[in-house]
């Protein structure tokens, strides 16, 4: 990595940090907030940059996320640059050592909710994009900077918006500003979700007949569930975790006299290459099947599939994480590539065909908890590390 990047990071970081307080300093709490107070930020920025930009709406028309777009002087492929602006929830303010909005610097820690997810990866995608943007006569393909405002709610609309508007240009690969200095995460677990109903006799719990509540029914199928054995990672298999089933909540029954008649159970599993969608709808079809033929009720018990994310990895040499190790590498430091436990966008990139890095930015504490913060030293060599990456994706061929 040359001196002329690092210097440039270093002239930066001040605005950087400067654009990260103001937007730390505006909540955008998932399907709390408003978002438009944040959006209005990054763009005022934008347009004293002259950066190309424009809102993107769901098809039902609410604002889900803000596009820049940096077309080069060459044809080539286009890669993007994504942080979403949306946050957690503060979760019990009186826990905090600062207030949640701070936008604060204390002992060279950015403070407040969405420091370290991922305002700060936001401000910092917005310059590479001005730097990006006065040379792009030089460069092929071109760069989208997304940030979205619809990630923290679940239902990733920021993307899907992206991905369905027919004038952007469909992306080669993303890279998700998620934070952490030691690992490129270029890898996740996909997941296979599903209410299940369980259905049981209802009655009055006094009653001297005998009845089989839902509750009862349900408790029946989870210790079923979880008594399933799931296959572990075979010796040399590239993929290094294995599946994983929970039971993540239930719902049903009311006061202490009534015996339920229906219990919903959400079931989340962790797909991975080797235990994919059809494994998982095979084995939750079987643990129910086999609770209505042992202990029968009126109505057969039911199984809505809610969502389906494949598994992703990206090999090694494949782009983008290949470049953005290899600039880390460059920059001195010694990121390790992950696949990660959790799932993210990469999966949700992953099953339209898209690479995804979704993980490399600056250390941080309090990520989604209390005291979230994000510590700036490292900023100066993380910018390098993505501009540099940037420039060698883009660079023409």
């Amino acid at each position: 990595m040359s001196e002329n990047l690092l210097d440039a990071a270093q002239g930066r970081t001040a605005s950087v940090v400067d654009l990260a307080q103001q937007l730390v300093r505006v909540p955008s709490r998932g399907g709390i907030d408003d978002y438009g107070p944040v959006l209005d930020i990054l763009e005022t920025w934008l347009t004293r940059y002259r950066l190309p930009h424009r809102r993107l709406h769901s098809p039902d028309g609410d604002l889900v996320a803000l596009v820049v777009e940096i077309e080069g002087g060459r044809p080539g492929p286009w890669w993007t640059l994504d942080a979403c602006l949306d946050t957690a929830p503060f979760g019990d303010e009186s826990a905090w050592s600062f207030p949640p909005t701070s936008g604060d610097i204390e002992q060279d820690w950015l403070l407040g909710r969405g420091s370290a997810d991922s305002k700060l990866a936001a401000a910092t995608f917005v310059h590479i994009a001005a730097d990006v943007h006065a040379r792009a006569h030089e460069l092929s393909g071109g760069l989208a900077v997304l940030l979205d405002v619809d990630e923290h709610t679940g239902h990733f609309g920021g993307a899907l918006a992206y991905l369905a508007d027919p004038d952007i240009p469909r992306p080669e690969g993303v890279m998700i500003g998620y934070p952490g200095l030691d690992e490129v995460v270029v890898g996740g677990r996909g997941l296979w979700r599903a209410h299940v109903r369980v259905h049981g006799d209802s009655g009055h719990s006094g009653s001297s007949r005998p009845t089989v509540g839902a509750m009862s029914r349900a408790a029946r199928l989870i210790r079923t569930l979880d008594d399933t054995n799931l296959p572990a990672p075979a010796d040399g298999d590239p993929f290094p975790l294995p599946p994983k089933l929970t039971v993540t909540a239930g719902h049903g029954g009311e006061g202490f006299s009534l015996v339920p008649d229906l219990c919903t159970l959400n079931i989340d599993i962790r797909l991975t290459p080797a235990f994919g969608a059809d494994d998982a709808r095979t084995l939750v079809h079987d643990a129910v099947t086999a609770l209505d033929r042992d202990h029968p009720t009126r109505h057969p018990t039911e199984t809505d599939i809610i969502a389906i994310w494949p598994p992703f990895q990206l090999g090694p040499g494949q782009e983008p994480g290949a470049a953005l190790l290899r600039a880390a590498k460059e920059a001195g430091l010694d990121p390790r590539p992950k696949t990660a436990g959790p799932s993210n966008i990469g999966n949700l990139l992953a099953g339209h065909g898209i690479a995804a890095t979704a993980g490399f930015g600056v250390p941080y504490v309090g990520l989604h908890g209390i005291d979230e913060r994000a510590h700036l030293t490292g900023l100066p060599k993380v910018y390098a590390v993505y501009h540099q990456t940037v420039l060698d994706l883009l660079r023409p061929v």
